[in-house]
């Protein structure tokens, strides 16, 4: 195993140990927890358990791809009325969007007031038309963990990531997305935590039925709902 997965997934069951509040949280049973004025959404500005901080720090498997744009495809998939595969060309044709967002990470802390630009999820979800009985959607990295061929994949229920703050991003802060942050195009989850975002985002598929994915499987909740302390899931 990957030495920086391995330090991560003891640091995950130290923190089950120690936060044991927030291991198999059911978010539907949970007050909503936080601190300061309310956001966009009506929500505390700041969830439960966090910290605000100014830089941007990088968490990642210990792969960092390099994806030049001529190379860089989208393909989306699986229970689809029409199936895609999206150049950069394709990609910045369709309509682009501008949003102010903020970022929530697993690991305590909050970045505030992002300033993106991107396709909506939903605008992908209307080019591909997900047929009735897709559900959820599994997105696929282009980062694998180091010595294998395992990919970096988050899943999440299709009515989450047609919400209207969900990006596909290709800008922060007027400039390209760092290649660090996931760079030239990741996901943003501005409603749930960040690693249901996914870096070098490459694939999209529409399944049926829920399909936890890298760290789902590894100890990180299902359902990542920063304001009900959701962190964990046995």
């Amino acid at each position: 195993m990957n030495d920086l997965v391995e330090r991560r997934l003891k640091y995950i069951e130290r923190q089950k140990e120690l936060h044991k509040e927030s291991v198999d949280v059911d978010p539907a049973t949970q007050p909503v927890m936080g601190s300061g004025p309310k956001n966009r959404h009506g929500m505390p500005i700041l969830p439960v358990g966090q910290h605000e901080v100014r830089n941007w720090p990088v968490l990642d498997l210990g792969d960092l791809p390099d994806v030049p744009l001529d190379r860089w495809q989208l393909e989306v998939g699986g229970l689809v009325e029409n199936p895609v595969t999206l150049s950069w060309s394709d990609f910045q044709a369709l309509p682009q969007v501008e949003d102010v967002s903020d970022f929530h990470c697993v690991t305590t802390w909050s970045r505030f007031n992002n300033h993106w630009k991107g396709v909506r999820f939903r605008t992908i979800a209307e080019l591909v038309v997900p047929k009735e009985d897709g559900h959820f959607v599994l997105c696929t990295g282009s980062d694998h963990m180091p010595g294998t061929s395992i990919p970096y994949t988050t899943n999440l229920p299709l009515a989450r990531a047609v919400e209207e703050d969900v990006l596909l991003v290709h800008t922060w802060e007027d400039k390209p997305l760092p290649r660090e942050h996931g760079g030239p195009v990741r996901m943003i989850t501005p409603k749930l935590y960040a690693w249901k975002g996914t870096k070098w985002i490459r694939r999209i598929d529409v399944l049926a039925r829920n399909q936890k994915g890298f760290w789902e499987v590894r100890g990180y909740s299902n359902t990542a709902e920063p304001w009900a302390n959701d962190r964990y899931g046995s």
